[in-house]
């Protein structure tokens, strides 16, 4: 069974993991909402911004890590918090707002995922999605080619098929426009300046790595993470200040039901 998730490892990079956040709830075309949903809530930080937008509602933070829920818990004891497959999702009632942050790029069969979400809201209702897009990135390229590499190879196979990389955004338009009175869609890529190779390779030690680095163990974890750090160099060179730039497209859509 793989390992749970480290919220404090995740919390490293909250403000830049939040942004993202941010910017998909300033598109979300509701004035107010009764039923709100943060699928994939993670550790609290996007349902603390759905709480502040609309204080009013029920607000439910649905993840499949429990420490991620006790996490989210200590940081909003007030919000209502529980265990939850976003693949196998059921509401007792029509959601105003399906809220999904930076999850659905670890659930597969999107042609059948979207349109279920939107059969969970009401007439009117908002799905917003957030999902990195990043897997050709040379910081996800170098993963996999660390992966293939090393005597882990075998064992590292399945970490490689993880995430698939996103169809353009015609596909996600034709998947949505049928239930919906309102599509919008659009790709940002962000430029995050860090401490350099070292602090890429801890922002993605609390996602991405996450399934190439729990199979090991001690020396074996130690060597990927040095051989790993190795391949991303020649790709994040020094920039004026001394920082690097660690790009990282992410694919918004904002949805609104029929």
């Amino acid at each position: 069974m793989p390992a749970d998730w480290n919220a404090r490892q995740y919390l490293k990079f909250e403000d830049e993991r939040t942004r993202p956040a941010r910017d998909l709830l300033a598109q979300v075309p509701l004035a107010d909402a009764a039923f709100v949903v943060d699928l994939g809530c993670g550790p609290g930080n996007s349902t603390q911004l759905l709480a502040e937008r609309f204080p009013g509602a029920r607000l439910m933070g649905l993840d499949t890590s429990p420490a991620m829920l006790e996490a989210a818990r200590a940081r909003l004891p007030n919000a209502r918090f529980a265990l939850a497959d976003a693949g196998t999702l059921a509401l007792d009632a029509p959601a105003d707002l399906i809220f999904a942050n930076a999850v659905l790029q670890w659930v597969p069969d999107h042609a059948a995922l979207l349109p279920r979400l939107m059969g969970l809201l009401a007439p009117g209702g908002v799905l917003a999605v957030q999902m990195p897009d990043n897997l050709e990135e040379p910081s996800h390229t170098a993963m996999r080619e660390t992966a293939m590499a090393g005597p882990w190879a075998d064992r590292l196979d399945e970490a490689s098929r993880a995430r698939t990389v996103l169809p353009p955004p015609g596909v996600y338009y034709d998947m949505l426009v049928p239930y919906a009175t309102r599509v919008d869609i659009w790709h940002t890529i962000y430029n995050h300046p860090l401490d350099g190779v070292g602090a890429i390779v801890e922002w993605l030690k609390g996602t991405g790595l996450r399934p190439f680095i729990e199979p090991l163990e001690g020396d074996e974890r130690v060597a990927f993470l040095e051989d790993y750090a190795a391949r991303l160099a020649p790709s994040y060179p020094e920039r004026a200040g001394g920082k690097v730039l660690l790009a990282f497209p992410r694919l918004f859509m904002v949805a609104v039901k029929k």
